[in-house]
């Protein structure tokens, strides 16, 4: 085939897999209250929230776990193979999750069982579709091809939340159907036109550096996720024995992981990579950015839900499908600044777009800590376009210079390992934001609440014992589109005078305002402060630069000495340090 004819193909269905992958990662965020009340269970009840979670980070766990073995599995065996086994499993594990037949807890170890799977599936995607791309196209077009596929991902993120708001109220396995057609055509197509065009790698499957690694991260993440969850007496998790052993047992085990990869003959993580220059500083500003970027869509969900949508007329119940609507300028500004960003990143290099659009994010955070939480949506849409366009700019530029600075025979490894570094903080980044919130609610509510419900009539018994929930339970009821007070004072409502104001749309947003943007507060300046210190990162990757040693060795690995040489062939551009 034709390489021009190729590289489009290439593009369009790594795009296609990706798009379908990140849809799917967010389309139960707004689908979840369906999910739930059709296999008849209440995520809100004691001992159910665990379900709620799992079903939220299941997916993103499993990806992030297994992003850097599947890389390097296709740098061993064929990037292609591997991203068609991907796109088949994940169509598998999408129709495995229409059929559930049972009800209760069963049903949702089955769903979340399936997620798992489906993350599965979207590890193949995502560690091999950015070297796939890289292997077709040359690199004055990458920056363009890779920021066509990660506008992809980012709006992916959010067209499942509104999809998951029209499809999930008219039947909920839709939510998981709507993936299966998509994912036969694209399986078929893959398997027909990509090109295995990799060179690859003898080796051999390093199985104590997959073990340590794949146990300490899902240590770690779990930890995380456990940590959000009230433990005891406390509003949050973080000093239960469980979670302190999860995330310091995961931590040492991951330093165990980097000494054995240190001395082994075929680690699954080339560290020698980070000798690279534009690959490690590239790699920290994924993870940073995504550090600060990664919780934002719970928190603006939760924000719009819990406080904006009541507040301006809209039912509790609608509440999923506006918010999904109303945060659409976020993807807009995604799909303006991605590709054309990409196309100037190819001229210029990655250095000047990646460091701005993590300026430009940074000051968006600090302009969204400014508003008040009844906002004037003008502003805020406005603000979320200035984030996106930020996010944009930086994205495929960034991405594009990591996928330039490897070796060819190395794209699948450093994909896997800067792709990890992305979806690993996404799920630290909603750990640190809704303990960031949850704390602000824990100093503030109980009083307002108690005395908020007091003054309506509320028995001062009945009052104290609402007040004393952990804040956590409003937060998950608002995110679920439940009416938080209707779930906090249950069978009690009947017998109160004021029943009907309690759970109407101000009561609740006008008590948790002040609390609530405390939190939101913080929650920003930790946002504002990871994007700068990613813009710092971006700007230390220093000039433009393109892998262009052939020969193994040492000099391979040295940015210095690979950018004198492309330099002195006339392939890369120095545009300074």
């Amino acid at each position: 085939m034709h390489p021009d004819r190729y590289k489009w193909i290439a593009l369009s269905n790594t795009t296609l897999g990706i798009l379908m992958a990140t849809i799917n990662s967010s389309i139960i965020l707004i689908a979840l209250p369906n999910i739930f009340r059709g296999i008849g269970l209440n995520p809100l009840s004691s001992g159910n929230t665990s379900y709620l979670l799992w079903m939220l980070m299941g997916f993103m766990v499993a990806t992030a776990v297994l992003l850097v073995s599947l890389g390097r599995v296709g740098d061993m065996f064929g990037r292609v193979k591997m991203y068609n086994l991907g796109f088949a499993v994940f169509t598998v594990f999408s129709l495995l999750l229409t059929i559930t037949w049972m009800h209760g807890t069963n049903a949702a170890l089955w769903l979340i069982l399936m997620r798992v799977g489906q993350g599965v599936g979207g590890a193949f995607l995502f560690a091999n579709s950015s070297a796939i791309i890289a292997d077709a196209f040359p690199t004055n077009q990458r920056g363009l091809a890779l920021g066509v596929n990660g506008v992809a991902a980012i709006a992916g993120s959010f067209i499942g939340l509104v999809l998951g708001g029209l499809l999930a109220p008219v039947e909920w396995r839709l939510v998981f159907l709507v993936s299966v057609p998509f994912g036969l055509f694209g399986t078929v197509w893959a398997y027909l036109k990509l090109e295995e065009r990799s060179m690859k790698v003898p080796s051999r499957i390093d199985w104590w550096g997959n073990l340590t690694f794949a146990i300490g991260l899902i240590a770690v993440l779990v930890g995380i996720t456990y940590g959000i969850e009230p433990y005891g007496g406390h509003t949050m998790g973080w000093t239960s024995p469980m979670v302190l052993s999860a995330l310091f047992g995961g931590l040492a085990l991951l330093v165990l992981f980097a000494v054995i990869e240190a001395h082994s003959d075929h680690p699954m993580m080339r560290l020698s990579l980070f000798k690279i220059r534009a690959f490690s500083a590239g790699s920290i500003a994924t993870l940073l950015a995504s550090l600060g970027r990664g919780g934002l869509m719970f928190i603006l969900i939760i924000w719009l839900q819990g406080v904006w949508l009541p507040l301006h007329g809209y039912s509790f119940a609608q509440t999923p499908l506006w918010a999904g609507i109303y945060m659409l300028p976020l993807t807009v500004g995604f799909l303006i600044a991605g590709p054309i960003s990409g196309i100037l990143s190819d001229r210029h290099g990655a250095r000047p777009f990646a460091t701005g659009g993590m300026v430009i994010a940074a000051l968006a955070f600090g302009l969204l800590e400014t508003l008040p939480v009844n906002f004037s949506y003008v502003a805020f849409a406005l603000l979320l376009l200035l984030m996106g366009l930020g996010m944009g700019v930086f994205s495929a530029p960034n991405q594009a210079g990591i996928m330039n600075s490897l070796p060819p025979e190395q794209r699948g490894s450093g994909a896997g390992i800067f792709t990890t570094f992305q979806n690993s903080a996404m799920v630290l980044s909603i750990g640190v934001f809704f303990t960031l919130i949850i704390l602000g609610l824990a100093a503030s509510l109980p009083h307002a609440l108690y005395s908020g419900l007091v003054a309506q009539g509320v028995p001062t018994g009945l009052a104290h014992r609402v007040a004393g929930l952990p804040p956590v339970a409003s937060l998950f009821a608002a995110f679920l589109g439940y009416n938080p007070m209707r779930t906090l004072l249950g069978p009690a409502l009947p017998h109160l005078a004021h029943a009907s104001y309690l759970t109407g749309r101000s009561f609740f947003p006008l008590l948790i305002s002040k609390p609530f943007q405390s939190g939101l507060r913080e929650a920003f300046t930790f946002a504002m402060g990871a994007s700068l210190v990613a813009a710092l990162a971006s700007w230390m990757r220093g000039g433009k630069y393109v892998h262009g040693v052939s020969a193994p060795g040492d000099a391979a690995l040295d940015p210095a000495a690979s950018e004198s040489a492309l330099v002195g062939a006339g392939l890369a551009e120095d545009t300074g340090d």
